[in-house]
């Protein structure tokens, strides 16, 4: 007797997440995919895929997948033991609208679920295709991930599908923002709406919609305590790398020192050296010297690692040291928070990284948060 399988379409975005580890903050459009590719980006996305249809192996019996030709699927899928079936046809580059001519394609096969792998870009791209039709489900891939369409791992991906399929996971209305590019790239952050798709949801394996930091006059001073402190804590000759957000921005503020918002710059000896740095740059900075990582999470989400700070890569973290890594956050952030996450692409070091970090949420005041 044969056995019926679950159809679950799969989309990879091959250029999604290019331009995190090069500093360009996304991937959008093809003058920036070709600058991206010319400091030397790589994909991301296939080896994500990988790592989502590895953990969804269990089930490789009871599922069957419609995926997009080419790097778009297919050739992900080709090793894993999938039964699968190919549409579209296969190109040696692909951008937008091969992606809404997929999710169109896969939704007319009758998926039970759409799977895609990319970032907020590739979500619109879906929501454009797709509407509300069908589920969809995001694995994080991009450098931008602001809606709340995504897992936060490529393996939770994979746990929501097979609760999906198998347990009867509801479906929620779950936001697709983006980000402006080009006002991103400027220090602007211009998020907008565009609109809702069905997506399984399992809290602490969805991601939720990135908050902003609420500049109140509480939180502000908040920040300020933090800066100071850090600020007396700096060490002579140790290369700081300072991640992106408001609370490390107020550090170099109150040194008088022009920090970039959404960037990532080096500081040594309460002096800026160089802005909006990408991997390399990192590298270069820290060869042969001691070195020291402050990172903020993301509101709402919790992520220290993997979103929007994808210059301060798996490489930068193991040159660095894990106990060289410093974690601050306001206390009205972190008590919306109830763990921190972490999302490298190395499930080694993310292993590594899990546990329990030390927060500075005051003026020589400290809390004990759980990474996951």
């Amino acid at each position: 007797m044969s056995i019926i399988k679950k159809a679950v379409g799969l989309i990879v975005n091959p250029i999604a997440g290019m331009g995190g580890r090069v500093g360009l903050k996304g991937t959008d459009g093809r003058e920036t995919l070709q600058k991206a590719v010319t400091l030397g980006a790589t994909p991301q996305a296939p080896s994500r895929a990988e790592m989502f249809l590895t953990e969804l192996k269990p089930v490789v019996d009871h599922v069957r997948l419609v995926v997009g030709a080419g790097w778009m699927g297919e050739s992900e899928t080709k090793e894993c033991g999938f039964e699968f079936k190919v549409v579209g046809e296969r190109k040696d580059e692909t951008f937008a609208e091969d992606t809404r001519e997929a999710a169109r394609m896969i939704k007319e096969e009758g998926v039970e679920l759409l799977v895609f792998c990319g970032g907020d870009g590739t979500a619109r791209d879906v929501l454009d295709a797709v509407q509300e039709t069908i589920p969809v489900l995001g694995v994080p891939t991009g450098v931008k991930m602001h809606s709340g369409v995504f897992a936060v791992s490529p393996g939770s991906a994979a746990v929501i599908v097979v609760r999906f399929l198998f347990e009867g996971l509801p479906l929620r209305e779950m936001e697709v923002m983006d980000v402006d590019e080009v006002a991103f790239r400027n220090e602007r952050l211009s998020a907008r709406l565009y609109g809702y798709v069905l997506t399984p949801y399992e809290p602490g394996f969805i991601q939720s919609s990135k908050i902003a930091s609420p500049a109140t006059e509480d939180e502000l001073h908040n920040q300020a305590a933090i800066g100071v402190y850090m600020i007396e804590e700096m060490e002579s000759d140790v290369v700081y790398i300072m991640g992106p957000g408001t609370t490390t921005r107020t550090i170099t503020d109150l040194l008088d020192e022009k920090k970039t918002l959404l960037g990532v710059d080096i500081l040594l000896n309460k002096k800026i050296t160089a802005r909006d740095v990408n991997e390399e740059g990192i590298l270069r900075a820290i060869k042969s010297r001691k070195a020291k990582i402050v990172v903020t999470p993301i509101g709402g989400q919790g992520f220290i690692f993997g979103r929007g700070n994808q210059q301060i890569s798996s490489r930068v973290i193991k040159a660095v040291g894990l106990e060289n890594i410093i974690v601050v956050a306001t206390k009205d952030k972190l008590k919306d928070l109830k763990t921190l996450r972490v999302d490298t692409g190395d499930a080694l070091l993310d292993k590594e990284l899990k546990g329990y970090r030390k927060v500075i949420t005051d003026y020589k005041e400290e809390h004990v948060v759980s990474v996951e």
